[in-house]
C-alpha cells in the first residue's frame, strides 16, 4: 500500500498512469461502511485514492472535532486487501488548506438549509471546502460517498455540476450492522449502555415505514420520538420527512413523490444521525 502525506506525491506517481482513479474520501476510523466504499472504487476503477483528513471546518463543536476517533494503524489493516492499488493519502492541514484554515461561502441553492444545515453552522460550507480542494488536487474520475450522509451527497452533486468539476458522483447503500445501527466512526464512542439502546433508531424507522400509508408525518414524529425517548440514554434532536429532490422538509407527504425521513440523536454527548427512503404512494 502506497501511503502520501501530499498531493504533490500522489498526482506525480499517478501522472504517467493513463488509468480511471477513484476516490473515497473519509476522516478515518474506518469500518465496515466505509469498505464498502473501497469495494465499489476497486470494481470500478484501475487506482483507489483513501484520503483520510478530519477535516477541522466542518465542525461546529470544538469538543467534537477533539474527540472525533482516531485510528490509523487499525485503518491501514481494513484496506489491505486493497493495497496492489490503493494509495492512501493522510495529509497535513496546510495540503489541503494553504492558506488558511478557513471555509469558502457556497451557494447551494437551498439544499443546505435543512436537517444538518439547521442544527450544525457552516457545516456543508466546510464539507464543500474540503471536498472542492480533494477533487482539484486529486483529479479523479469518480468519488464514492455513502447514503447515511444523504443531504451531504446531494449536496457534493450540486457541488460537483456548480463548479463543472467533471467527477462522477457514486452514492452507496447504508451499511448497517447486524441489530440495524447505521455504521459510523461515532459508534466507538458509545458507552456499553448507550450501544445497547441505539438500534431502536432503525427499529423505530421500520415501524413508521410499515405504517407510512396510514400515518401522516405529524402521528409519524410524535412516535419516532416517543419511541427513542423512552430510552433514558437517548434524545431525539430532529425527525423531518423531506423531497428527495429538493430536501426541503415537508407537512404531509405528496403522491407521486419521493421523499426521505432524516433523524438525528444524541446517545449521551454522541450524536447519531440515520435516513430511509420511504415508498412512493
Amino acid at each position: 500500500m502506497l501511503v502520501f502525506t501530499t498531493h504533490s506525491e500522489v498526482r506525480s506517481f499517478l501522472k504517467d498512469k493513463k488509468k480511471s482513479i477513484g476516490l473515497v474520501p473519509t476522516m478515518g476510523a474506518l469500518h465496515k461502511g466505509h469498505v464498502s466504499l473501497v469495494e465499489k472504487a476497486a470494481q470500478e476503477n484501475e487506482w483507489i485514492i483513501v484520503s483520510i483528513f478530519v477535516n477541522p471546518t466542518q465542525f461546529n463543536n470544538p469538543e467534537d472535532l477533539l474527540k472525533y476517533p482516531k485510528s490509523l494503524e487499525e485503518d491501514k489493516f481494513l484496506l489491505a486487501p486493497f493495497k496492489k492499488k490503493l494509495i492512501l493519502y493522510v495529509p497535513q492541514s496546510k495540503d489541503l488548506y494553504p492558506e488558511k484554515l478557513v471555509s469558502k461561502t457556497y451557494n447551494f441553492g437551498g439544499l443546505e438549509k435543512h436537517m444538518e444545515g439547521a442544527f450544525r453552522e457552516e457545516h456543508f460550507n466546510g464539507v464543500a471546502t474540503v471536498v472542492e480542494s480533494l477533487f482539484r488536487k486529486l483529479h479523479p474520475n469518480k468519488a464514492y460517498f455513502g447514503e447515511k450522509d444523504f443531504q451531504q451527497l446531494q449536496i457534493i452533486r450540486a457541488l460537483n455540476s456548480q463548479l463543472d468539476l467533471q467527477i462522477e458522483i457514486i452514492g452507496c447503500p447504508i451499511i448497517r450492522e447486524d441489530d440495524g445501527l447505521a455504521m459510523s466512526s461515532r459508534n466507538s464512542l458509545l458507552s456499553p449502555a448507550q450501544r445497547k439502546s441505539v438500534p431502536i433508531i432503525f427499529k423505530t424507522l421500520q415501524e413508521i415505514i410499515a405504517h407510512q400509508k396510514e400515518w401522516n408525518i405529524s402521528k409519524m414524529e410524535t412516535y419516532f420520538r416517543r419511541s427513542i425517548e423512552k430510552e433514558s440514554q437517548l434524545k431525539v434532536e430532529y425527525f423531518f420527512v423531506a423531497k428527495t429532490s429538493n430536501l426541503i422538509p415537508v407537512k404531509q407527504i405528496e403522491k407521486e413523490k419521493f421523499h426521505r425521513i432524516f433523524v438525528a440523536v444524541f446517545a449521551g454527548k454522541t450524536r447519531l444521525i440515520d435516513t430511509v427512503e420511504l415508498g412512493i404512494l
